[in-house]
């Protein structure tokens, strides 16, 4: 497996992939401090696809203001262990100015999906998103590319961008990756300190407590978000809720009840860490 630091390079690896018959080209975008959910998604794409490129990029334009761009780990050398066990073939780890030569005039900013759930508490961090990964796939030109449901909304918005302006690439969203106690993996879970560890999976035993009561009794969405609310403050009282939102898994809409399919979604804030996670309730 081979590690690329130019665009140049990379594209070049890709044309030779293509060029021996080793399509469909699969691409895995992170930003590296890659876990085992990192790992399944790697592992999918390689069995879908011949030629599999991961990216390993901080993207500075996806961070707030106080947000932890700065602290965000770089594991350059473990990531492409992992990365070369689940099947890749190359990693592309650019610089920023790699990225972005110059300042940048032109964005990416999908409108409605991107402005609720963690775009309402995160301005900006979308378009930054979007537009980074619309470079990306300009420039390692996939025909496949993998992503997981844990970020359910980014997994809708990019889905979206590459239809709207005509991408040739399949987005292929993954089963989220939980560990054994239920908490989805984050590369932000290694904030946790281990009290905090341990209490943070009440936020998928409040997710499956909801989709219960929904299956069962089709509460009103407000009576759902509020028995959340109060589960959380019972197990989790550390924990600073940042949303708690019912809406439709299609356009990201709140709904205000329960008898079509719903994505749950929320997000805590645990010590340093922001942890967001959700489940669809068909």
């Amino acid at each position: 497996m081979n590690i690329y630091t130019t665009i140049t390079e990379v594209r070049q690896a890709v044309a030779d992939a293509r060029a021996t018959g080793r399509g469909p080209i699969g691409f895995v975008p992170t930003m590296g401090a890659l876990h085992a959910g990192h790992g399944r998604l790697v592992e999918t794409a390689a069995a879908r696809c011949g030629f599999v490129v991961v990216s390993v990029f901080v993207n500075p334009t996806q961070f707030g203001p106080g947000e932890d761009f700065a602290a965000y780990p770089r594991t350059l050398v473990e990531d492409a262990a992992r990365c070369e066990a689940a099947g890749a073939a190359a990693i592309f780890a650019p610089s920023v100015a790699e990225i972005y030569p110059q300042p940048g005039l032109a964005q990416v900013h999908i409108q409605a999906l991107g402005e609720t759930l963690c775009g309402a508490s995160r301005p900006g961090h979308f378009t930054g998103v979007c537009t980074v990964v619309g470079k990306l796939f300009n420039i390692v030109g996939p025909d496949q590319a993998f992503f997981g449901a844990k970020d359910f909304q980014q997994a809708a918005i990019i889905r979206r961008m590459a239809a709207d302006l005509n991408f040739p690439v399949e987005i292929v969203v993954c089963p989220t990756v939980r560990e054994p106690d239920g908490l989805a993996m984050s590369s932000r879970n290694r904030y946790l300190t281990p009290p905090q560890r341990a209490a943070a999976p009440a936020l998928f035993r409040s997710l499956q407590a909801a989709a219960t009561a929904i299956r069962e009794r089709r509460p009103a969405a407000n009576d759902v978000r509020a028995a959340i609310q109060a589960q959380l403050a019972d197990e989790l009282p550390e924990g600073d809720v940042d949303y708690i939102e019912l809406v439709d898994p299609h356009d990201l809409r709140n709904v205000q009840t329960t008898d079509r399919p719903v994505l749950i979604a929320l997000a805590v804030r645990l010590g340093k860490a922001r942890l967001i996670d959700n489940i669809v309730v068909d």
